[in-house]
């Protein structure tokens, strides 16, 4: 792969040759096999631990014992499958986010990526002998500020690089509706202000803090443009949905071979955040006011509503996942309609490489 114009991507003492971190996807859509091919590919691959005990046979009796269970599992499925750097996707909003947090750290991952909320107190569960970075995803300079100086105060911690999700990401959303398609919110007025605002950080603690960018990112002209504002590397998720390793099934890949960008809607989902989805006739029967009956198994989202709920996301996501759509919606990022094959990963990412080059000139 020709990677003579990219710069390699620095975290730490970890180099992903490749400087493009695949999006953490739940629920089951990046687990070992699509975060495996991304680290094997020179990127990052990352596992989606929102849901991961969803194939366990106790998931719904013994929720936070199959997901601990099926995080371990994925982990250490993907690092038999490659030598690369791994990460994992572990949410604020998770209701045994600590859990998950310690799991990981003590099966060594390269990386833990946090949002969904603030993850202020992330470096309390590092231990001395720690490798793991710890990565947190922000949506503006000021929670960049914030994390950082609680992190620097209170641990002595600098984090090891920031991910800056603008608001063309698919799921759930660290914006207000209002906010999704306003100019003052977009990805490229967030990496200079985002950069900004970590200087003064990264100087005092002589310690980088490489900027990525994510949300809407789609080609290798996209990444080529935001690391001439200054980021790192890029974050991509959409695009690895299409790949032949990815762990969603075939009917939600042609989800998204099928969308038009009318197809690509904001809903408002039942743990309070909007969310990017492509639009389906489930989705369009809950607008009508209909109800998918369910019972809440675990209070998995901190800020859920689910006693008032007409659905639950998880069951809605799970289903999209295995393919049964009739009963859930896959989630998508703004570009979703632009798929239209099927490739490997190893394509996708020497084709995003080429283009790279080619908007490098």
């Amino acid at each position: 792969m020709d990677v003579n114009k990219l710069k390699e991507l620095c975290i730490g003492n970890l180099t992903a040759r490749v400087p493009i971190i695949q999006g953490g996807m739940g629920v089951g859509v990046s687990l070992s096999g699509l975060s495996s091919a991304v680290a094997n590919a020179g990127g990052i691959g990352v596992i989606a631990t929102a849901g991961i005990g969803m194939a366990e046979p106790d998931f719904f009796a013994n929720y936070l014992e199959a997901n601990l269970r099926a995080l371990r599992k994925e982990i250490q499925k993907a690092r038999e499958a490659t030598k690369g750097i791994l990460g994992v996707n572990i949410m604020v909003a998770l209701s045994n986010f600590a859990d998950m947090v310690r799991a990981a750290i003590e099966e060594k991952i390269d990386i833990i990526f946090s949002g969904a909320g603030l993850p202020l107190n992330l470096p309390q569960f590092r231990k001395p002998d720690t490798q793991t970075k710890l990565v947190p995803i922000v949506s503006s300079g000021r929670a960049a500020t914030i994390i950082c100086k609680r992190w620097i105060e209170k641990f002595n911690y600098s984090p090891d690089a920031i991910v800056v999700e603008g608001p063309r990401a698919g799921g759930h959303l660290g914006f207000k509706i209002e906010q999704i398609a306003d100019p003052a919110f977009a990805l490229e007025k967030l990496i200079p202000e985002v950069i900004e605002a970590l200087q003064p950080f990264a100087e005092k603690n002589d310690k980088p803090i490489p900027v990525i960018a994510a949300g809407g990112i789609y080609t290798g002209a996209d990444m080529h443009k935001f690391t001439e504002m200054g980021a790192a590397g890029v974050q991509m998720a959409t695009r690895f949905v299409t790949t032949k390793e990815c762990d969603a099934s075939h009917e939600f890949k042609q989800a998204y071979l099928d969308s038009k960008e009318e197809d690509i809607v904001i809903i408002k989902s039942p743990v309070g955040m909007p969310g990017r989805v492509i639009r389906n006739n489930f989705i369009d029967a809950m607008n009508r006011g209909d109800k998918e009956p369910y019972k809440c198994p675990y209070h998995c989202i901190i800020t859920c509503d689910y006693k008032n709920s007409p659905y639950c996301i998880a069951h809605a996501l799970i289903n999209a996942q295995k393919g049964n759509l009739k009963h859930g919606f896959p989630f998508a990022g703004a570009n979703a309609y632009r798929t239209t094959e099927i490739v490997s990963v190893k394509q996708l990412m020497e084709s995003l490489v080429e283009e790279y080059n080619q908007a490098a000139g």
